[in-house]
């Protein structure tokens, strides 16, 4: 449900308009309004949920499987082929085949301490985050003397060419995202693999080391019985009061920034892919004890039930959101692609999760299992045995 909230947007704009607020529409201030609350609160932060949840349920699979290490990999190949589907022929943004990919190492760590998981998602984040923030660092530095009023033409002209990459109003990115997701399914398909083919490498060189460490995370949350209802309601009020305290005030003074810079496109990439990595770490390990806080506090609410329900469909709904969100926004369905204001994107993601809150609770009480996790279940039995 949370990634749905960050989704929505490579759902019905250009790419770079998930970035940068400026790339696609009018920039009113009720926009500019929901992409700050976005980046505060929610941007990296969903993902960082759901890696840290794929890292605990591979921990936990494996304390209960036999024949584990066959059962896993067998897990992550059809979790692959599924990635592969629904990144080529559905919607570019799949995030499946790269958490198979990294979901391979973690064996590796199956038997290491809580301490030392947590360590070595700790020290991954980091390191990941360093270099990244050293790049971009560069990368200013580069700015500041290509607008010097003596810059060499050569060194002008190298800032331009790379400042083209970047999301920004007016790029050709954006125009040919444009174009393309207007057209017929075959259109779309042809771009995704001609085009954007390139993706999942790309997702893992930008963004693998982040994954990685918060799946780390999740293996030592899960091994600390966070995860399994082991934590107190003050070991969960102290997470909450750490994580926000050094993650959002950190998070809002690059999103001022973001704004003080005029959207600058070095900034915006540099706060999205590298030094926000830490404090949004901490954010979303402050959400992850608030839900279960939540959860825990009002566990006997009806809503509280039904959003246990979506969690126990979540790889289903996964891909349906794509189905749907592609349909109602590509060019072979109901053509919205680039035509809807950002603020307006969240009815259509209020309409999501109503139909996710209502079908989970009635399809899990008459078949008690997901369409897609039991599909996923009973491929990944078949390749275990096939290999014993």
């Amino acid at each position: 449900m949370g990634i749905l909230l960050l989704n929505i947007v490579s759902f019905a704009m250009p790419g770079d308009a998930y970035i940068n607020p400026l790339a696609w529409g009018s920039g009113r201030p009720v926009d500019l309004a929901v992409w700050a609350i976005n980046q505060l609160l929610f941007e990296g932060r969903m993902r960082g949920l759901l890696a840290l949840l794929f890292g605990a349920g591979v921990i936990l699979g494996a304390a209960r499987a036999e024949h584990r290490l066959r059962r896993h990999y067998a897990r992550m190949a059809v979790l692959a082929l599924f990635g592969l589907a629904h990144g080529y022929l559905v919607w570019n943004g799949d995030i499946l085949l790269h958490y198979a990919i990294l979901g391979c190492l973690l064996p590796i760590a199956w038997d290491w301490s809580e301490g030392r998981l947590a360590r070595a998602g700790i020290i991954v984040l980091l390191v990941f985050s360093a270099l990244l923030s050293l790049q971009f660092a560069g990368l200013l530095g580069l700015q500041a003397a290509a607008t010097a009023p003596d810059a060499p033409a050569s060194l002008v002209a190298s800032y331009r060419a790379m400042l083209a990459t970047f999301p920004q109003p007016g790029s050709a990115v954006a125009a040919a995202d444009l174009a393309a997701y207007r057209g017929d399914w075959l259109t779309i398909t042809d771009y995704r693999v001609n085009v954007r083919g390139s993706t999942p490498l790309r997702l893992l060189e930008l963004a693998g080391g982040e994954t990685l460490g918060y799946m780390l995370i999740g293996m030592a949350l899960a091994r600390a019985g966070m995860l399994t209802g082991g934590w107190s309601e003050r070991g969960l009020r102290r997470m909450m009061v750490w994580g926000y305290g050094i993650g959002l005030p950190v998070i809002a003074g690059l999103t001022i920034w973001a704004f003080a810079s005029r959207f600058d496109p070095i900034v915006l990439m540099g706060n999205f892919l590298a030094w926000s990595i830490p404090f949004r770490a901490a954010t979303a390990l402050a959400h992850l004890a608030l839900i279960l806080w939540l959860a825990r506090r009002f566990a006997d609410r009806p809503i509280v039930r039904r959003i246990a329900a979506v969690g126990r469909m979540a790889f289903t709904h996964y891909l349906l959101t794509s189905f749907v969100m592609t349909t109602i926004f590509y060019g072979y369905g109901l053509a919205l692609f680039g035509r809807v204001g950002r603020a307006e994107l969240y009815l259509f993601v209020a309409g999501m999760w109503a139909i996710m809150l209502t079908v989970s609770p009635w399809w899990l009480a008459r078949f008690g299992i997901g369409p897609l996790e039991r599909l996923w279940r009973l491929l990944a039995a078949r390749i275990a045995n096939a290999t014993q």
